[in-house]
């Protein structure tokens, strides 16, 4: 076993953030609908689309009545029809007509419903009459027979219509309109991959939309508990939202509009998702299992909003980060975009103007006025903003004059707004180093151009090992914001190596604190059997919450941060020589030190004082390592190709959730004690400990 030493000082060397660690929100897993937003009903406003192909060569295809079915066999009873819609920016509705009484219709509900017994679940939909004088409207939850929870709904059904319709001019019939309707269902006792069900009690026509079902016990009506829990946990300081790819689109028409997210649900415009065609990690199919992936907007710009609000603890505040397309789709899918000298750019100018006024405007503005009668007067205190996800200058895409555009506008108008600009996918390449020469450039005469830069890096565990030390030599001009990153082994799996490897690159991070402002893993959620993308740091299904080794790692640097660098005198160096990776910080009177052991093999590490004496004082240890003591062996899938790393097959058989099987993530466990110092400390193979000095 090695022995090392580490003299623990009581000098500081630079003040640093104590909000480094926050969150990337990207619809990507399912991470909003069918994921951290809390409604059950899948396509529930007839608008599902089927998007099939690759890169800029898919199709799309409309699939209005995608995850509903009749229950008596009759799939002629469900039409789709788009007369006189509930709004016109969603203008597909179902007509359900039974023949006879009972008949209904039921909807798969992602995967199937998941009710817990004497659990309450909001119901509401809006409903018009064709031909339907009496009876109710009956909705359940059923499997195989079996009613789990079931409510009747009164309807407003017509009772004075006109004798002939023809005799009169115009016809006023209120009964004929959409009326709005709410009800209760309750669980009478668990059950899992269930239907729901709505059905007539007497035969009948009538027409359906915005058909919803959400637990009562969902945050503010939005969010899924557990899921928020797993984030609250985290104490994120900022939220970064909505994307990712998702914000550039697979095209300009599809890119995310943050103006199409917000007011009435029934308004907000239904959108593809980027993700439902090729361009992950994980499968290469021209029609991809998840190809109906929709994004119903439940969780917009508002919501997001608000959820940094209920993130926010005593510990930090939770900042709003959105990022805005700058006139260009993914550049990894397309080439398109629109001229920096037109009309057309302007608007995307706009749009950010017009976001700072819904975030921060008053009452009495367009679009404060917009979020006040959403339901919140106050405003949400939006300080940062990023222009442009992952762009890079390329023959197609003119990245400078795109920011200086966004910048100028933004501060001519909104002078604290700090813009974040962004360096590309590509680290450690020419067109990363020409994106900060660019900043740079421009920082020398406009102090206020650049806050920060967005770098992102999915990349091998060695990497991270051999590059803890990148952010040590970069200028102190403009900050860093460590916006996507993710170790990635030949499998993709979320194993305690990748953990560890990231716990490795954030103590490079965190003693360059001064520098580096935000960092945030990517992707955050997986909903397993729909993974376009892994490893991921949430893993989750219909009922249960997987918590993986990178989790606990963001939950370590979150919980045990620093205002303060203290001097480590280059024994940070000489420590990796043995694989073990260090920091250490000051919080008030504790010291705080992170030891990552990146070797396999458990390693003794002295603990001297500044008089070089063994050190002695009491201590709270907390140490995340693989849940048998080792690490995982990572074990080659048939999606992998390792001969060209992550490349993944195009002949790939395995489904979503069999590769969500073969990549699930490894078991971890983090273990806390309290114990007396006395001069040594030993750690554990792949893992890492935080030593809470008192």
């Amino acid at each position: 076993m090695a022995t090392n030493k580490l003299i623990i000082s009581d000098r500081i060397s630079k003040k640093i953030t104590p909000d480094m660690t926050g969150l990337f929100f990207e619809d990507i897993n399912f991470a909003a609908d069918g994921g951290l937003y809390a409604e059950l009903i899948e396509n529930r406003s007839f608008e599902a689309v089927k998007s099939c192909g690759e890169n800029h060569n898919y199709v799309l295809q409309e699939d209005n009545l995608y995850a509903w079915s009749s229950n008596s066999g009759h799939p002629e009873n469900l039409q789709i029809s788009f007369n006189q819609p509930v709004s016109e920016n969603n203008p597909h509705y179902l007509r359900f007509t039974a023949k006879k009484a009972g008949e209904g219709f039921t909807n798969k509900a992602y995967d199937g419903l998941f009710l817990k017994k004497g659990m309450k679940y909001k119901l509401s939909f809006y409903a018009r009459e064709v031909d339907y004088p009496k009876g109710t409207i009956i909705a359940s939850v059923v499997k195989k027979g079996s009613v789990f929870a079931k409510t009747e709904i009164t309807f407003k059904n017509a009772v004075k219509r006109p004798k002939e319709w023809m005799d009169t001019i115009k016809v006023t019939c209120d009964t004929m309109d959409w009326h709005y309707y709410e009800g209760v269902l309750e669980a009478k006792k668990d059950v899992q991959n269930a239907l729901f069900e709505l059905s007539l009690s007497k035969p009948g026509t009538v027409e359906f939309d915005l058909i919803s079902l959400i637990p009562q016990d969902a945050v503010k009506g939005v969010f899924r508990k557990d899921l928020f829990n797993a984030l609250k946990d985290l104490h994120p300081a900022f939220l970064r939202f909505p994307g990712g790819c998702i914000v550039e689109g697979t095209s300009l028409m599809r890119r995310y509009q943050w103006k199409n997210t917000v007011g009435e649900l029934k308004d907000r415009k239904i959108n593809t998702c980027l993700w439902a065609v090729q361009g992950g990690n994980t499968i290469g199919q021209y029609e991809m299992p998840d190809c109906h992936y929709m994004q119903s907007y439940g969780i917009g710009f508002y919501e997001y909003f608000l959820l940094c609000e209920l993130l926010s603890s005593k510990q930090r505040v939770c900042k709003p980060l959105p990022v805005l397309n700058i006139g260009v789709a993914c550049q990894f899918r397309s080439y398109e975009t629109v001229p920096v000298n037109s009309e057309e750019f302007e608007k995307y100018v706009q749009d950010a103007l017009d976001l700072i006024e819904f975030a921060n405007g008053p009452v009495t503005s367009k679009w404060g006025k917009l979020r006040a009668q959403m339901g919140h007067p106050k405003p949400f205190n939006l300080e940062l903003l990023a222009i442009g996800n992952e762009q890079w200058e390329s023959g197609a895409v003119d990245l400078a004059p795109r920011y200086i555009a966004f910048e100028k506008a933004i501060h001519k108008k909104y002078p604290k707004i700090k813009c974040l600009g962004t360096a590309g996918p590509f680290i450690n390449h020419p067109l990363h180093t020409s994106a900060w020469n660019f900043y740079r450039k421009n920082i020398k005469t406009n102090k206020n151009f650049t806050y920060a830069v967005d770098e992102h890096y999915y990349v091998a565990p060695e990497w991270l090992y051999e590059n803890v030390a990148l952010y040590d030599k970069y200028p102190r001009d403009i900050k860093v914001f460590a916006g996507e990153y993710a170790s990635h082994d030949v499998n993709l799996s979320n194993s305690v190596e990748g953990a560890v490897a990231e716990a490795a690159m954030m103590t490079g991070m965190e003693r360059n604190g001064d520098l580096v402002e935000f960092a945030s893993y990517a992707p955050l959620f997986n909903r397993i059997g729909h993974s376009q993308w892994t490893p991921d740091l949430i893993w989750f299904d219909t009922e249960k919450v997987v918590l993986t080794p990178s989790y606990y790692i963001q939950k370590l640097f979150s919980d045990y941060s620093g205002t303060a660098a203290l001097e480590l005198n280059g024994q940070e160096k000489t420590l990796r020589k043995s694989g073990i990776y260090i920091s250490a910080v000051k919080n008030g009177t504790q010291k705080i030190i992170k030891i990552v052991n990146g070797s396999k093999e458990e390693q003794n590490i002295e603990l001297l004082s500044t008089d070089k004496k063994p050190l002695s004082a009491k201590a709270k240890i907390v140490t995340m390592q693989a849940l048998s003591g080792k690490a995982k062996k990572v074990v080659p899938t048939d999606a992998v190709d390792l001969k060209e790393g992550n490349k993944v097959l195009k002949n790939s058989k395995l489904s979503n959730l069999e590769i969500c099987q073969k990549r699930a993530p490894e078991e971890a466990v983090v273990l806390n004690q309290n114990k007396t110092l006395s001069g040594e400390i030993k750690v554990s193979g792949k893992s890492v400990t935080v030593l809470i000095i008192q």
